[in-house]
């Protein structure tokens, strides 16, 4: 049978979860009964909450018994905040699960998959895998990697700039632009800027309510020679906030955080490598670096960026000293060069967005 219908629907239900299940990956699932009729589904709305599994089969309830469930991720079969979903589709009665892709976790990674299959039940698995591996490959690269999926999201002119040699950069884009990046940020566990990012414009770095609860925002700062009166400082109800920082930040740097009630992260070396490997631990899927051109060159050259959105403004800055996206690379041949894979463009009003995987280890 051609599962790939139901398959698809599982798969759009599971994007619904997009932005809150970290870290966890996102979820859809619904139930067929023995007549193929849909009779439940679900997708995993936020960690900690039920699985899409255990979601549409209490929808289903008694009709699931000898029917299939279509799931996008193989079920778990190990204890975490919630019970195995494996138990959940013994107890149900299924004769069938139709699986798009096995679950990378060393946790899961084939398990559930043979319980079913030990317990009698038939599997498929590999429908529409592909489709599936690109929608967690946040979570995908997270576990294979050990540090969160990098967007490194810029805009600038059509001559390259993003801001004019005396750093006036307010609005290079349109409306419609900035919506995006309010959208893009809700889609992320994390929005990560800089000190100079910071004292230069202030920036608020909400999803401007695209998501609840807001992403986390981050900064790095090596020194701590940051401005108290920033709008991230000041509105801690809006959004949290952490700053990350290495141990040659001033002790009296850290107290002054510490007095305004702003969370730091201490980092063994103040880097993005770093940084991202504290933020895996703490359940980031995905991160956006928002952030000027020496520490977006310093992600690129650390492995951190595995796609670089770029918006693309019809206008010219010009000026030779004039900021561009990126720092130094530090590049001393052609061939060293990081390759970009073009992913698209899309238009944004007058705006261009052009998205680029970051060679070959973005690929899931």
């Amino acid at each position: 049978m051609n599962w790939r219908p139901q398959m698809e629907r599982a798969l759009a239900l599971a994007a619904l979860g997009a932005g809150t299940t970290s870290p966890n990956p996102m979820v859809g699932a619904l139930v067929l009964d023995q007549d193929g009729q849909l009779v439940g589904e679900g997708y995993h709305c936020r960690a900690g909450e039920p699985h899409a599994e255990v979601m549409a089969l209490a929808q289903a309830a008694g009709r699931a018994r000898g029917g299939t469930l279509v799931v996008t991720l193989e079920p778990c079969c190990h204890q975490g905040r919630t019970p195995p979903c494996c138990d959940a589709v013994l107890a149900a009665g299924v004769a069938r699960v139709v699986v798009a892709m096995a679950d990378p976790d060393p946790r899961v990674a084939g398990g559930g998959i043979a319980r079913l299959r030990a317990a009698g039940l038939e599997v498929v698995v590999g429908v529409a895998e592909l489709e599936a591996a690109r929608l967690n490959q946040a979570f995908v690269h997270r576990v294979r990697s050990g540090r969160p999926w990098g967007l490194l999201k810029w805009a600038m002119s059509l001559d390259g700039r993003t801001a004019l040699p005396n750093d006036e950069s307010q609005w290079i884009s349109g409306p419609l632009a900035r919506q995006w990046v309010h959208r893009l940020r809700g889609r992320c566990d994390a929005v990560i800027v800089g000190g100079g990012t910071l004292r230069a414009d202030d920036p608020l770095l909400t999803s401007r309510g695209a998501r609840t609860p807001e992403p986390l925002r981050v900064v790095l700062s090596c020194s701590l020679d940051l401005p108290v009166a920033a709008q991230i400082f000041q509105s801690e109800g809006v959004a949290a906030t952490l700053v990350a920082h290495g141990p040659e930040a001033s002790r009296a740097a850290q107290e002054r955080l510490d007095r305004l009630g702003i969370e730091r992260l201490q980092l063994p070396q103040c880097t993005p490598l770093g940084l991202l490997e504290g933020l895996a631990g703490r359940g980031c899927n995905q991160v956006l670096w928002e952030c000027g051109p020496t520490l977006a060159a310093a992600a690129v050259r650390q492995g951190c960026v595995q796609q670089v959105a770029a918006v693309i403004a019809p206008t010219l800055l010009g000026g030779e000293p004039a900021r561009t996206p990126l720092g130094r690379l530090d590049l001393t041949r052609i061939s060293e060069a990081p390759r970009l894979i073009s992913q698209g463009w899309h238009p944004l009003g007058p705006d261009l967005l052009w998205l680029h995987a970051l060679g070959p280890a973005s690929d899931p």
